[in-house]
């Protein structure tokens, strides 16, 4: 199980962002995302593969979800939200003005066409999905085509149950809810650099900020790209984008790849802002607690066999996220929405220029 918390301009729908953009209010109500994976080493027992996943009355989905098991299954890639014609330019850290040796410049005239520039995402931080398509002899997901999604009221504490015909029953009890909603803002300074603060919420064991912009040619299409990751240690994409494990990002907020959980704030170089004059487009992660079943409980004795029938595992985490644009400023405070809150959008080619790149960043048609 994956649980996340949306607010900023991940939360709205083209519509409701472009209204903001056009004199539009804000929603303040964030929104929640609701993931859920199961698989099996086993073939389903009779017919076709059938599970449900029973939650509490506060979850608010009704008696049951049901898991649907996908033909086939698109595996996560590091993508680019939009292709630049001339370079990427490439900062991280927090501080008031980049470090020597930044930015590091990729330039795309030099590449295959369609390669990815070697370097870009990370390698060091695996993605870790749980149970796939791949790895499972049976497998099944939610959200599905059932036009259930989890709504800014749910709540995931209480008892839980899996019934189905290709896994044992797995019965638990959830602690832990949906994570608070991350409040932010970006101030610029007198020499360039943007100040990013946010409140500190509950339960958060790091935080990850993110930033990409650009300059726009003539035509509207992207020249230069900029990229910024507060990691200190340069990391891009890969499992941060994911959810993570508290021991996971306690090892990062060692070595300063994730900030503190006592962070509430990080300078954007003023480089970051000189080079993508145009619009940036940044998100903040908070990262958070997760926990942990298994059937049955492992023995006191090491000597005992450990024979598993099933583990659950539930990770949270939440986003918030913002746009500059020409002189304006949208998301971050409070506004909200979530992967999954409403129906499937429309699948289509974007345009160019920047209203395909909207598209491309909030997850909307674009056409």
């Amino acid at each position: 199980m994956r649980a996340g918390t949306i607010s900023g301009m991940g939360s709205m729908g083209a519509g409701s962002m472009m209204g903001m953009m056009f004199g539009g209010g804000r929603s303040n109500n964030a929104q929640h995302e609701l993931l859920l994976r199961l698989g099996s080493s086993s073939a389903p027992a009779k017919g076709a593969p059938k599970a449900d996943h029973f939650m509490p009355p506060v979850a608010k989905l009704g008696k049951s979800v049901a898991l649907v098991t996908p033909r086939e299954e698109r595996e996560a890639t590091d993508e680019l939200p939009q292709k630049p014609k001339g370079r990427i330019l490439v900062y991280w850290g927090c501080g008031a003005t980049a470090p020597k040796g930044q930015p590091v410049v990729i330039d795309l005239s030099k590449l295959a066409a369609g390669q990815v520039p070697p370097g870009l995402w990370t390698s060091a931080i695996a993605r870790d999905l749980g149970p796939t398509i791949n790895n499972s002899r049976t497998f099944g997901r939610w959200p599905a085509e059932d036009g259930k999604y989890a709504k800014p009221d749910s709540s995931l504490i209480g008892a839980h149950r899996i019934a189905g015909n290709y896994s044992p029953e797995i019965s638990f009890t959830l602690t832990k809810d949906f994570m608070a909603a991350l409040n932010s803002s970006t101030r610029t300074q007198a020499g360039g650099a943007t100040v990013l603060s946010w409140t500190g919420i509950p339960d958060a064991t790091g935080y990850l900020a993110f930033l990409f912009g650009g300059r726009q040619g003539a035509n509207g299409e992207m020249t230069d790209m900029v990229m910024w990751s507060s990691s200190s240690t340069r990391q891009f994409g890969g499992g941060l984008a994911d959810w993570l494990s508290p021991s996971q990002v306690a090892g990062l907020v060692r070595d300063k790849t994730v900030m503190a959980p006592s962070t509430t704030s990080c300078l954007i170089p003023a480089e970051v802002k000189r080079d993508a004059p145009d619009f940036r487009f940044g998100t903040l992660t908070a990262f958070g607690p997760e926990e942990n079943f298994a059937y049955p409980p492992r023995p006191t004795s090491a000597s005992t066999p450990w024979n598993l029938e099933w583990t659950a595992r539930i990770r949270h985490r939440s986003m918030t996220s913002w746009m500059e644009a020409q002189g304006m400023s949208m998301g971050g405070m409070g506004n909200s929405s979530s992967e999954g809150q409403s129906a499937p959008q429309q699948k289509c080619k974007p345009k160019g220029g920047f209203g395909g790149l909207l598209g491309g960043v909030m997850g909307s048609s674009g056409c």
